[in-house]
């Protein structure tokens, strides 16, 4: 029996009338939520990031060579706005992190470019939450990650903006 398990046992005693059942779930992801964000935070904290500028510098990471994105891009795998986004940017880019270019295709546009210390950073800081998020999953088989995995999928896919 977790802490979970004496919620939802309260709840159905002080409310019967009610379904709670749900809670078994994602009151557990909630807290699993939780206890990643400490573990985000500290492996990016021993880089000297922040959280968003690790999901900007790795979103142009992922994107492979020459590490390129627009901001409208950024602005779409970090799930930010506009403003948001070009605060970033310039944050990063007074680090020495990331650059702007101006679009080859269209002169009123900018690319923003990853910079080899922005390369380095980020897969420096991907690696240890790596090691650290392998730890908190030790306790399950590789089968067992799978059905996870897969069960989660179908229940964050209503919530994902796109299919792919």
């Amino acid at each position: 029996m977790d802490d979970v398990d004496r919620i939802v046992a309260a709840w159905s005693h002080e409310v019967p009338e009610l379904d709670v059942s749900p809670l078994h779930v994602l009151s557990r992801v909630n807290r699993l939520a939780r206890h990643l964000d400490f573990t985000r935070r500290d492996a990016f904290a021993a880089h000297g990031l922040d959280g968003w500028e690790f999901d900007v510098l790795a979103a142009l990471r992922r994107g492979g060579p020459p590490y390129e994105l627009s901001p409208g891009q950024l602005i779409q795998q970090t799930l930010s706005t506009s403003g948001t986004m070009t605060n970033r940017i310039d944050r990063l880019a007074a680090r020495g992190l990331v650059e702007r270019l101006p679009d080859p295709r269209d002169r009123r546009a900018v690319r923003v470019r990853l910079l080899p210390e922005g390369r380095d950073i980020v897969v420096a800081a991907l690696a240890d939450l790596l090691a650290a998020e392998k730890l908190i999953l030790a306790g399950l088989s590789r089968e067992e990650r799978a059905t996870v995995a897969g069960l989660l999928r179908r229940i964050v896919q209503p919530f994902e903006t796109n299919d792919s």
